[in-house]
Formats: C-alpha cells, structure tokens, sequence
C-alpha cells in the first residue's frame, strides 16, 4: 500500500551535450509550501542513513547523483496508511521528487559507490523538530 501524503514526480530534464539542466523546485509547483533551507546528503555505499522524521517539515528530495533506495514508514497515527511501509528509489532516470511528508520516517541507502541527494524543507531545520531513531519496525540503522 503507498502511504498517503508520499508523492513521486517527474522532474524537467533539459538534455545538453556538455551536460543536463535538472529542473529541482519552482515556487510554481503546487507541492511547492516555503523555503527554509536546502542541503546535501551523501551517501556511502551499502550504508544506511535515518531513521529520520519530521514533525512540522515537509521534505521535497532528490537525487543529484547516483541512485537512492528510500524505506518509509507512516508514522501518523491518525492516517489511514498508519505503520504502512513502502520502498522508493529516485535516480535521475527514474521519477527523481520524492515529497514526504510530516510524521512519516524515513532512511535511504545506496547501491552506488556513492550518491548525493539533496533535501528542501520549509523550515529551517531545529533538533527539536526532528526526531532520530536507529531502529522502525524492526528495521535497524547502524
């Protein structure tokens, strides 16, 4: 089952002979909310990163390089799709946004000697308004 809230969409890719345009967020995109602040995440071969989830931010991902493998877990109470899982993967080949929304987990890894992805919220981040675990559901992060 998808978990309600998760969205996967198609990013403008503008094809160059000295390399792509990738088209990330416009303020015209109606998954769009506000700006809080952008960053970069790597990610090593075979390790995992997460478990991670935001209470009030919305995360709008993508990949910049390489391939991502993304475990989400619905952690809304109140959601239909509560304690659902579902498993993602972004490349610049596949559908290459992934929104996730707030009281969802999520993890990533990478089968690639590395890749990159980059992380909009619509505020800046606070420790406070995060929450880490290195273990969902029986799915552990080391």
């Amino acid at each position: 089952m998808k978990i309600i809230g998760v969205k996967k969409i198609k990013q403008s890719i503008f094809k160059n002979s000295k390399g792509d345009l990738i088209k990330f967020v416009s303020k015209k995109n109606n998954f769009f909310k506000t700006f809080g602040e952008v960053y970069f995440n790597e990610i090593n071969y075979n390790k995992k990163k997460g478990w991670i989830l935001h209470k009030k931010n919305q995360c709008i991902f993508t990949t910049v390089c390489g391939e991502v493998i993304f475990r989400l877990f619905d952690g809304r109470k109140k959601s239909k799709t509560f304690e659902c899982e579902e498993l993602i993967t972004l490349s610049k080949s596949k559908d290459n946004i992934l929104i996730v929304p707030p009281g969802v987990w999520f993890s990533f890894t990478t089968k690639k000697k590395k890749s990159v992805i980059a992380n909009l919220i619509n505020n800046p981040h606070s420790d406070k308004e995060s929450i880490k675990s290195i273990e969902i559901n029986g799915h552990f992060i080391k």
